[in-house]
């Protein structure tokens, strides 16, 4: 005669945090050379539910070009220096806080507005992240902007960058809390 045993259910696993050791490279960050005339510096913090700085979050950005083209381009993990190829991976610091060297992207359609799309890998988390970051120069494109149209205007207002006075992008992620940022289904 045997005996069967009920076993427990294995917990379910969260991503990471093995970021800071695996996943960074040099130059993940720097999508175009800081010194390039067209060089934009987009940052921020990434905040949990409290409003606590998240110290060992990964992101990866996507995005197209500042005339709206997306890179074609291999290589993105060996950067040259020269070639933009539209992605770029950086972790935070243990304030937090992230930063890229990038391009204002242009708009890929007409009637859509500028974006970068941005990837969130972080403790807690049983899957990644999505969400996208537009130009705050582009808020009259809301209307026309399929994803932005479809969102009340609040949840538009959490996806805006704010741009400082020497061109800098900030845009900081809230993983949870009221001051939740909006991410998206791709349906994976």
């Amino acid at each position: 005669m045997t005996r069967t045993t009920a076993l427990p259910p294995t917990p379910g696993q969260t991503v990471g945090p093995f970021y800071g050791y695996a996943l960074p490279f040099e130059g993940g960050p720097e999508l175009i050379r800081p010194s390039d005339p067209r060089a934009v510096r987009l940052y921020g913090t990434v905040r949990d539910a409290e409003g606590t700085p998240v110290p060992d979050a990964l992101l990866e950005i996507w995005q197209p070009d500042d005339q709206g083209r997306i890179s074609q381009e291999t290589g993105s993990l060996h950067r040259d220096g020269y070639t933009f190829t539209g992605f770029g991976r950086a972790e935070v610091n243990r304030a937090g806080e992230y930063q890229f060297i990038t391009l204002n992207p242009g708009a890929t359609d007409e009637g859509k507005a500028p974006f970068i799309l941005m990837t969130v890998f972080a403790r807690g988390l049983l899957d990644r992240l999505f969400t996208r970051i537009y130009l705050p120069e582009h808020r009259q494109t809301v209307e026309e902007d399929p994803a932005l149209s479809g969102l009340s205007a609040e949840d538009r207002h959490r996806l805006f960058a704010h741009r400082d006075e020497d061109g800098g992008l900030r845009f900081d992620v809230h993983l949870a809390g009221e001051s939740q940022t909006v991410f998206f289904d791709y349906g994976h």
